[in-house]
């Protein structure tokens, strides 16, 4: 095995020979982290690896080894060890904002060629949630692919397609089976030798039976889902990458339930292209598409052309893209504060005028 063997690049070889003069230590890849302790991959071995005090201390929000990372480390061969000293510029990243109140980024994944989302032919799918997973992976920089599980539990398969490729637009979608293999074989364009996939979706719906399958053996523990509610117990705990036969590098995430946007406005035109496409035909530059002439947003939805529950999932990702924004920047939400004081206040003062009738 070699660096390109793992995804190694020229890039990435650039970015390296200028960090070499002032950091040391070689070239590897995080193949596994929890907290802050790593497992690195590299020509020589695997390596269990901690950061340095340095690296811990100047790096900024986000800015962290995950697995996926490329990083410079010193490499104790006989203790089987390693400390990090930098990471390498990433090419593509899978971003969400951190579960819970707090406003953060969390990295989950990086240097990602292809992302699948993961979503089952049963009660875990949701067109809703796919638009969201998909302007999160165009955002990072990654190719997404939508790989429907479960294949044999469902009577109509061709329906749902259907209704998934009507919001993942441009987006391969593959309907399949791990434990018939039905379908399985449209995966095989996507594992090309040092190309790096993902799984992403929620617990339950097959993705460690998914990496069994691409591993060629029960590497990952499996769990059945709940008859209830069919969703399923978290069954991968951690982010990990693995080697797989034919030399490809798939990445394992845990089952997530909450996926908020973090900074996706590029992502969120990508992944609503068609709405984006419509409002640039409006006769307003500014159009809100509520009620405004010459709206060409509104037109196609009353047409039947796009599906209005389509465009509240947009407007509703906006909002929550745009009040991310303004909790970190004060002034603007000063002015969108100032902004709603005086529709209240314009609203008070109509119905004051109005009862005075």
């Amino acid at each position: 095995m070699d660096l390109k063997d793992l995804g190694w690049s020229e890039s990435l070889a650039e970015s390296f020979e200028g960090l070499k003069e002032s950091v040391e230590g070689e070239a590897a890849r995080v193949v596994g982290a929890q907290r802050e302790r790593y497992r690195l991959l590299t020509p020589r071995g695997a390596f269990d690896a901690q950061l340095s005090g340095r690296l811990r201390h100047e790096a900024g929000e986000g800015e962290l080894p995950v697995v996926g990372d490329w990083v410079v480390a010193e490499l104790h061969h006989d203790a089987g060890s390693a400390r990090i000293n930098a990471c390498l510029p990433r090419r593509s990243s899978l971003v969400r904002k951190r579960a819970g109140r707090a406003s953060a980024p969390q990295m989950i994944a990086s240097n990602l060629d292809t992302v699948f989302v993961v979503t089952s032919l049963n009660g875990d799918l949701n067109e809703r949630r796919i638009e969201r997973t998909l302007a999160m992976i165009w955002e990072g920089g990654a190719q997404p692919v939508v790989l429907l599980t479960k294949l044999d539990l469902c009577a109509d398969p061709a329906e749902s397609v259907d209704r998934v490729e009507a919001v993942a637009l441009g987006v391969p979608v593959h309907a399949l089976s791990t434990w018939t293999g039905e379908g399985l074989t449209a995966i095989d364009r996507y594992l090309a030798p040092g190309k790096t996939l993902a799984l992403i979706g929620s617990s339950g719906v097959g993705k460690s039976t998914l990496a069994n399958r691409l591993l060629g053996e029960e590497r990952l523990a499996t769990s059945e889902v709940r008859e209830s509610d069919d969703r399923g117990r978290h069954t991968t705990t951690a982010r990990e990458l693995f080697v797989l036969p034919s030399g490809a590098l798939l990445i394992d995430t845990p089952g997530m339930r909450e996926l908020g946007l973090w900074d996706a406005g590029d992502g969120l035109d990508a992944a609503f292209e068609d709405i984006d496409v419509l409002a640039k035909a409006c006769r307003f530059g500014d159009c809100k598409h509520h009620g405004e002439p010459g709206c060409a947003v509104r037109a196609a939805i009353d047409e039947g052309a796009l599906e209005s529950s389509r465009f509240a999932s947009y407007e509703k990702l906006q909002r929550e893209l745009a009040h991310e924004a303004r909790r970190h920047d004060p002034a603007a939400m000063a002015a969108h504060k100032d902004r709603w004081k005086k529709i209240h206040r314009a609203r008070a003062q109509a119905v004051r005028t109005s009862s005075k009738k």
